[in-house]
């Protein structure tokens, strides 16, 4: 028998070892419907004209909603720990080459 208790509010979450790596993402494309929120996360490659997804999601409103509280609630915690996260506006919104010269073979 086992001596600790379960809490029945508890969600026992998994992570594969392949999920934990993560994949890179440096663009998010978001679009909605009336029923749902869906993110493509892309990575854009220098002097590469083509991007893929390399995930997608798909959340509730009310899930998304969530998303958004706690991106906000993590980025406040960040930003008290780690300095305000500086955002250049003005930068294009696909830098096909991140604003470097193009390579050359």
């Amino acid at each position: 028998m086992q001596n600790e208790e379960q809490n029945p509010n508890q969600l026992n979450i998994e992570l594969s070892e392949e999920m934990a790596e993560g994949i890179y993402s440096n663009l998010a494309i978001i679009t909605h419907s009336n029923s749902e929120f869906v993110i493509d996360f892309v990575r854009i490659m220098p002097g590469v004209p083509k991007a893929k997804v390399k995930s997608r999601i798909v959340l509730t409103p009310d899930h998304a909603k969530r998303l958004l509280m706690a991106l906000n609630d993590n980025i406040t915690k960040f930003e008290d720990h780690n300095g305000t996260i500086q955002v250049n506006e003005q930068a294009p919104p696909f830098p096909m080459n991140f604003g470097g010269s193009m390579g050359q073979a």
